[in-house]
């Protein structure tokens, strides 16, 4: 007896409390979204950014995501509320807890919303999206679950013991075992975010090139899930394809080249990506801009190089300001301690220096000794009674020469 024959679906997705529907679509997207951000919230401190950043930065994300993926999916789906033969009605494009949401359109207008609120904050946006990228996957893996409730985008009929049951009865009959891409997907996304995990600690990627990794990772299984995949509406595919392949696939080879060459362009970026404000708000003793894993004298990018002066720069231009104006009404500047280093040296001139003593070579005395030559004179010149000495000397050899001829 095999342990497991098949994948059975949930008998319900929605209950109620009273009259408020709780639906197991929204609650797999609300906890995914959830562990998401804790998940990033955790990463985001541990590199040294504020905390409450990534909370921040989710609501606006979430709201830009939700819309961006409705859009993305009835615009792609629009057979499904606007075609001769949809089961829905045009208004229930709008109910987003009866499922579809497109992915691709999530990141992209939930990117608008980190990018306001990073440009806002005056941190780099690079530095957002290698941080989220793990939660991100891990957020897919678990609001993947939501499709298994809804019993819906799973793939073509199976006889594999994993194979999932589908029991809806909606303008024809769809029982039967079908491939639980849900499953693959959820699957592949976990593994995906300790693949992103472990590249982003043993290779240090920054500056964007671990969430090109993400988005090449993601869509390099999502080509070949979305392959087993079927839309049926009473047993008739309703998804678009071009050229035998659904759009979705070839959304997945666009963003997979160009995560790649993303990824392989940025390879030798070595700039400051900043996580703390630049408002001087960061934690005490620590720069208030700078990721600490690269150089403080660079921008991460034309924009923050416009604006990465921070206030120490601001407190040196003031300082070189006010040099410059007592320079001008003739008082000499002072040495800024915080400049130079030294204490001592600053606390210093705060005194008047002392004129420098004279040279002895430079001294009066020693010019007139030395104008007067001691030969030319018809008295020996006395220089405390050396000199007078070594005269009398030498006239006592001269007599004595003259008494003793050889």
């Amino acid at each position: 007896m095999p342990l497991v024959a098949s994948i059975p679906s949930p008998p319900q997705g929605v209950w109620y409390l009273g009259p408020i529907p709780i639906r197991a679509y929204a609650l797999c997207i609300v906890l995914g979204v959830i562990i998401a951000v804790w998940m990033s919230e955790r990463r985001w401190r541990a590199r040294g950014g504020a905390p409450g950043t990534m909370i921040d930065i989710a609501v606006p994300a979430v709201i830009f995501g939700l819309i961006g993926g409705r859009l993305y999916h009835v615009i792609t789906d629009w057979q499904l509320y606007f075609g001769p033969e949809a089961p829905n009605e045009p208004y229930e494009a709008l109910f987003i807890w009866n499922g579809g949401l497109g992915i691709w359109g999530a990141v992209a207008l939930g990117a608008v919303g980190v990018w306001l609120t990073c440009r806002k904050r005056g941190i780099s946006l690079s530095a957002v999206a290698d941080t989220v990228a793990p939660g991100i996957a891990i957020g897919q893996a678990i609001g993947r679950w939501g499709n298994w409730f809804n019993q819906e985008l799973y793939g073509g009929p199976t006889d594999l013991p994993w194979g999932l049951e589908i029991d809806i009865n909606k303008d024809g009959t769809v029982d039967g075992l079908y491939h639980p891409t849900f499953l693959y997907e959820s699957i592949w996304n976990l593994v995906l975010a300790f693949v992103l995990i472990w590249a982003g600690k043993r290779f240090t990627l920054r500056h964007g090139r671990l969430f090109a990794l993400y988005v090449a990772g993601y869509t390099l299984g999502r080509f070949w899930i979305e392959g087993l995949r079927i839309d049926p509406v009473g047993g008739v595919d309703h998804a678009v394809t071009f050229l035998s392949l659904r759009i979705n696939q070839w959304t997945a080879i666009v963003l997979f080249v160009a995560a790649l060459a993303f990824f392989f362009a940025t390879r030798g970026k070595d700039t400051v990506e900043y996580v703390l404000p630049r408002d001087g708000s960061g934690p005490p003793g620590e720069d208030a801009s700078a990721d600490p894993a690269h150089a403080a004298d660079q921008a991460d990018d034309a924009d923050n190089a416009d604006n990465a002066d921070t206030v120490r720069d601001a407190d040196t231009a003031e300082k070189s300001a006010d040099d410059a104006e007592k320079a001008e009404d003739g008082e000499p500047a002072k040495a800024d301690a915080s400049t130079t280093g030294d204490g001592p040296a600053a606390d210093a001139t705060d005194e008047p220096e002392k004129p420098a003593e004279p040279a002895k070579t430079a001294a009066p005395a020693k010019t007139e000794e030395a104008e007067v030559p001691v030969a030319q004179t018809d008295e020996p010149v006395k220089d405390d009674g050396v000199k007078d000495d070594a005269v009398k000397d030498g006239a006592e050899a001269v007599r004595e020469e003259e008494k003793n001829p050889r």
